[in-house]
């Protein structure tokens, strides 16, 4: 029996139509004209790498021999009657001798130094044991700035300044005052607020030195929080003092 009748399929012996099928039409958008015009249109000339249109040169500009040589001046005719230059002395022509001055150089040499002013040497200083010269004007050794008239002198500036300070100060004051006055609050003394200071300072110095008796290593509960507790009274005392310090006037409300 023949193999090959089974390797044959009955969909072969159905003919294939080779023939494809129609492709649809593309997609062509009514605006493709006016954008390509409009591309063109507003395309600058030099946007593309380089100029869009060189200029080709032409071949009979090529280089020609002697071409970049320099060229000489024409020439000009020679004429007789043009103004000639004056001649060489001869070498038997001698100068003119026997010119003599009737200055005295010595006598006015030595009336310039007499009546001159002698030159003040420069002001140096030296700071080095090789010996480096400095100039001692610019190194802020000179007393310059003492001798001056308004030395020593505070500036109007700052006499406007402080007046204006004092002025906004008195003007704080009685707006405070005002306002206490509505309130109903009173100024705490200077004796009071003292007391109070030196109050607080010896309730600091007590807890203080509680804290300081407790045990280094404290193994329980009540000990900690003891501990916790006289580290926020120490803290709030301290709080309580520095503001006191900071504050010299300090008011307190009528009960």
């Amino acid at each position: 029996m023949d193999t090959t009748c089974f390797s044959e399929s009955i969909y072969n012996l159905i003919p294939i139509d080779s023939k494809e099928p129609p492709q649809p039409p593309r997609y062509i958008s009514i605006f493709k004209t006016s954008v390509k015009d409009n591309l063109q249109k507003h395309k600058a000339a030099m946007k593309t790498m380089g100029p869009p249109k060189v200029e080709v040169p032409s071949p009979k500009d090529f280089l020609k021999k002697h071409s970049k040589e320099k060229t000489l001046p024409p020439k000009k005719r020679f004429d007789r009657n043009e103004p000639k230059k004056p001649p060489v002395p001869l070498r038997t022509d001698h100068p003119v001798m026997g010119l003599q001055s009737e200055k005295n150089f010595i006598n006015t040499n030595a009336a310039n130094v007499i009546m001159g002013v002698a030159r003040k040497p420069k002001p140096i200083y030296v700071d080095k044991r090789t010996g480096d010269q400095h100039d001692l004007e610019t190194s802020g050794l000179v007393p310059k700035y003492i001798n001056k008239k308004d030395y020593g002198i505070t500036p109007e500036y700052i006499h406007k300044r402080n007046e204006e300070v004092k002025k906004a100060q008195e003007e704080y004051d009685n707006y405070i005052q005002e306002n206490l006055r509505k309130a109903a609050m009173k100024r705490l003394p200077d004796e009071e607020r003292e007391a109070v200071l030196q109050g607080l300072k010896k309730n600091w110095e007590e807890v203080h030195k509680e804290f300081q008796s407790l045990l280094v290593f404290n193994d329980s509960i009540p000990k900690k929080i003891r501990k916790q507790k006289l580290e926020e009274e120490m803290k709030q005392l301290e709080h309580d003092i520095s503001i006191i310090e900071k504050h010299k006037i300090i008011y307190i409300a009528n009960k």
